[in-house]
């Protein structure tokens, strides 16, 4: 085993956070701002890329994994938790909105998992954490997450997070599974991504689920999520007071009358 071995437990339903329990001189990383809580005498320090074995290799193999992290629209640097005490001691990580944390063992997915851009939370030490690119036109243009998703490879526990609710699905050789091409929060090294056109002038105009589906093609094991944050913060913004104060709602023929009538009674 190169990656430390941690123990961990997720707590809650809808807001999660994950409990990982780490032993004397056991280090975790994390993504800038997903701390939440921790025992007396962990040691946080802030390191230039991910922490693998490739952060060892000199200041070329830094700036090569910290280069990787900025591509995938990550900062340049990670947090390091080391427990310094003679005991066991735990530190926790929030999930940055309403959703469900994923455990990712890499041992049991050939040592390599691909996920959205924005999805890791943490890991343990040794993990790595880089980019995959799309090898196909389409999938890179039309795809949803681009030509780069985010690449986690090593022999340790990895912790990916989702909006809403999640649905795994593991997929038999040649088995198809058509998803919404913001849902895909992450799958295994065999999984074969592609995009596919709807069809019909209809569904691409009117029918408000873009023009194109994923393609997600087996063997392996597929992790989709019930409610992306880019889907979340549209509805927001779309509902967001405009200039002068008003809601989207006081725009209509009703005005304030429409809250009335929908249920929305605030004043």
């Amino acid at each position: 085993m190169y990656a430390h071995e941690i123990d961990y437990q997720i707590h809650g339903e809808e807001m999660q956070y994950v409990e990982i329990e780490l032993d004397p001189q056991e280090v975790v990383v994390a993504e800038a701002g997903s701390f939440m809580m921790m025992d007396n005498g962990i040691k946080m320090e802030t390191i230039f890329g991910d922490g693998s074995a490739q952060q060892q290799s000199g200041i070329f193999g830094k700036l090569l994994s910290a280069g990787k992290r900025v591509l995938t629209g990550e900062s340049l640097f990670m947090t390091a938790y080391t427990n310094q005490n003679n005991r066991k001691s735990r530190i926790c990580f929030a999930s940055p909105y309403p959703g469900k944390i994923v455990a990712i063992d890499l041992t049991k997915y050939q040592g390599k998992f691909i996920c959205q851009k924005d999805s890791f939370l943490c890991a343990a030490k040794g993990v790595s954490i880089g980019i995959e690119f799309s090898k196909k036109l389409g999938t890179g243009l039309f795809g949803g997450e681009g030509f780069i998703m985010q690449k986690i490879e090593g022999d340790g526990m990895a912790f990916v997070h989702s909006g809403g609710t999640l649905a795994r699905r593991e997929l038999q050789a040649g088995e198809v599974l058509k998803v919404d091409t913001g849902c895909i929060v992450g799958f295994t090294k065999d999984i074969d991504y592609d995009i596919e056109f709807i069809g019909g002038i209809k569904n691409s105009i009117f029918g408000g689920e873009g023009l194109f589906f994923a393609t997600l093609r087996g063997p392996g094991v597929v992790y989709v999520q019930s409610l992306p944050f880019s889907r979340l913060a549209d509805r927001i913004i779309a509902s967001a007071p405009r200039a002068g104060g008003k809601s989207r709602e006081e725009g209509s023929l009703l005005g304030g009358l429409g809250n009335l009538l929908d249920g929305d009674n605030r004043f």
